[in-house]
């Protein structure tokens, strides 16, 4: 538990609406924590986010514009920097929601003084991969590290838990929903996915412990290959779709005709190209220097489709 004075602590969280960010504000809150403001254009996960943490502050803004939001720093003792475009086929919008919104929020915690910031960026920026995400995730972490504000960074690899609506939650949504799941050629593509849970009470001992700087790659500490990952959900959703391997060119095809027809396709020719590039993150015993258990992989998928609480509560693209 925080101490008592930690829990009286205002905590922004710009894009927190999100994953990580809806998971962050259930943890906080079972923690005693109360003081919370969460800043996010994405009006459908605001309310998903109103609806099931009444009481906190979640506010529409554009991050990317200077606006009414930043008076929200005023008096606020830590900012957690969430925002983040994860997909899409537009690149301007990754560079409005990864590097302008970054610059404005960094104004913002210098006018209002902020003493601490905890910026959350990417394994992608260690990636051999080559999109619109790595390259404007890179960007963001070189502007917080040439800012002068003092901050840990924080590059969690591959996220999974409640509220997932993108990566394995969209993949378990889908398998419910198909006879047959496709696996894109052999399926032998090594991950290394992180239990959100585990990241979110990573972020909450850099809160309480103060951690005023260094670089940490946040890994998941199980290799675990994409069709193996495919199968456990299948299991832990009791799903009955036969997966089925299709040759990658075919898969990419789909995954190109998918894109002309949708604005914000749920997995991309990109990402499909990230999932194939053989990339191998380090691994640092993050459960000894944040003090946070680690969840065997299995149980976290378990604890992500099948919590009572938050288990069916699904987010929008």
């Amino acid at each position: 538990m925080g101490d008592g004075m930690a829990q009286t602590r205002k905590i922004v969280l710009p894009g927190g609406a999100g994953l990580v960010g809806q998971n962050l504000v259930a943890r906080l809150r079972a923690k005693g924590y109360a003081d919370i403001v969460v800043l996010d254009k994405h009006r459908a996960n605001l309310e998903v986010l109103k609806r099931v943490q009444p009481g906190i502050v979640a506010e529409y803004a554009d991050l990317a514009e200077p606006g009414d939001w930043q008076r929200h720093f005023a008096d606020a003792q830590v900012v957690v920097m969430l925002q983040a475009q994860i997909g899409g086929n537009n690149y301007d919008e990754f560079v409005r929601n990864n590097v302008q919104s970054t610059r404005l929020v960094m104004e913002a915690i210098r006018a209002h003084q902020v003493p601490d910031l905890i910026h959350i960026s990417s394994s992608v920026v260690v990636s051999v991969a080559d999109d619109f995400y790595t390259r404007t995730k890179t960007e963001q972490e070189a502007l917080v590290l040439a800012s002068g504000l003092e901050c840990p960074i924080l590059r969690p690899t591959l996220m999974f838990g409640w509220f997932d609506r993108k990566h394995l939650g969209w993949l378990s949504r889908f398998m419910k929903k198909v006879p047959v799941f496709p696996i894109p050629g052999h399926g032998r593509y090594m991950r290394q996915p992180l239990y959100v849970g585990d990241f979110c009470n990573i972020i909450i001992s850099c809160i309480e412990k103060r951690v005023r700087s260094g670089t940490f790659n946040i890994s998941g500490h199980e290799q675990i290959d994409y069709i193996d990952i495919v199968r456990e959900i299948r299991k832990a959703t009791r799903a009955q779709a036969m997966i089925l391997r299709i040759p990658y060119s075919l898969f990419h095809a789909l995954l190109w005709l998918w894109g002309l027809f949708d604005r914000n396709p749920p997995f991309t020719t990109q990402q499909l190209a990230a999932l194939v590039a053989r990339d191998s993150f380090e691994v640092i015993d993050w459960p000894g220097i944040f003090g946070v258990p680690l969840t065997p992989f299995a149980q976290a998928i378990d604890e992500t489709f099948n919590d009572p609480r938050y288990g069916d509560v699904v987010l929008e693209f």
